[in-house]
């Protein structure tokens, strides 16, 4: 757990540098990462696709992971994180939204008065405390951003502004969901890239005496497979943090404070629990809104827009607890304390 605070602070450096150097650039920033995106697509669909084997089946999976990775990025630029102050979100009508099947899974998204279950999940209200920064009162789980000046529902992080990931805004509950989706298409793309396109790689450098008859200069596809390399491990990084954090039921913020929590709970031979980890499984369905009582599998491969399975004002939590055990009143984190980590 130790490694996970180091990575928690490295991304909160590379946040505040980021948003200190670029500044108001952030728009430029994410319109260069489309362009450096749509180059990939486009030098993998002239040069690598039709050398693969079986196209008619191989050509078809491609075009949907790419389709995947630029809906998923539109989305996740484009879709608020969830401010505290924002109307309830509707689920929307657009053929872009999924829709559900059955009657079982139509019911809306659980609001603030509720106390039910759901999935055999226990759902409680989520308990309020005031924001010593904007002064409102905010559920748990909620945090403010000091970048955005706002209290964002299941705050996750402020992206920092660079081409790897960079949205520009904060990830929250809302566009959590099409944040890490768009990595793990990101990841999957490039490294279909780097392992299709290797011998072309080679021969874009000369190595190999063979005569360029794409399109695509042999420079901008050598560019692009050398910078698809550092993709696929840079964030490649970033997902398997995110995704061991969703594992634990727990967002970045959650998992930098909860080792704080254990630390405290362990001086006092007492053990922390946290109370929204369901297990593994149960962790990924809630988070993604799939299984029952949620969608269809099918939109985790679909890019199709759902909504969470709840507004950020109530909370699924293990059987047994309402709260967080082996914490004590006056020991959690404020945002203050979380800043200077």
């Amino acid at each position: 757990m130790i490694c996970s605070r180091r990575v928690f602070r490295c991304f909160k450096t590379l946040e505040r540098w980021g948003n200190i150097v670029t500044g108001a650039a952030g728009p430029y920033f994410v319109g260069l990462a489309v362009v450096l995106i749509s180059m990939g697509t486009i030098c993998f669909f002239d040069v690598i696709a039709p050398t693969l084997s079986f196209p008619f089946l191989t050509i078809p999976i491609c075009i949907l992971i790419a389709l995947n990775l630029f809906m998923h990025y539109f989305y996740v630029v484009t879709v608020k994180p969830g401010f505290l102050e924002d109307p309830p979100r509707e689920h929307g009508s657009s053929i872009f939204w999924a829709k559900k099947g059955n009657r079982k899974g139509k019911q809306k998204s659980l609001t603030g008065g509720v106390r039910w279950s759901s999935r055999g999940v226990k759902v409680t209200p989520a308990s309020y405390t005031k924001c010593s920064k904007c002064a409102k009162l905010r559920p748990e789980r909620a945090h403010h951003c000091r970048i955005c000046n706002k209290c964002v529902l299941k705050y996750d992080h402020h992206c920092p502004v660079n081409v790897f990931a960079g949205i520009n805004q904060c990830v929250g509950l809302h566009n959590e969901r099409h944040f890490i989706l768009f990595m793990a298409y990101l990841v999957l793309a490039t490294f279909c890239l780097c392992v299709s396109g290797y011998t072309r790689f080679f021969d874009s450098l000369g190595v190999t005496y063979q005569i360029w008859e794409h399109h695509v200069p042999e420079i901008m596809f050598a560019m692009i497979y050398i910078l698809s390399i550092v993709l696929c491990f840079a964030v490649g990084v970033m997902l398997a943090y995110h995704l061991y954090g969703i594992s634990w039921g727990e967002t970045s913020v959650e998992g930098q404070d909860h080792e704080e929590y254990r630390r405290k709970a362990k001086e006092r031979n007492d053990k922390f629990v946290n109370s929204y980890d369901l297990g593994k499984k149960k962790n990924f369905e809630f988070f993604f809104n799939v299984g029952e009582g949620g969608y269809g599998i099918i939109t985790l491969f679909v890019p199709l827009r759902i909504n969470p399975y709840t507004d950020g004002f109530s909370w699924a939590r293990r059987e047994g607890y309402d709260s967080h055990h082996g914490i004590r009143q006056g020991e959690e984190l404020t945002d203050e304390e979380e800043a200077d980590v």
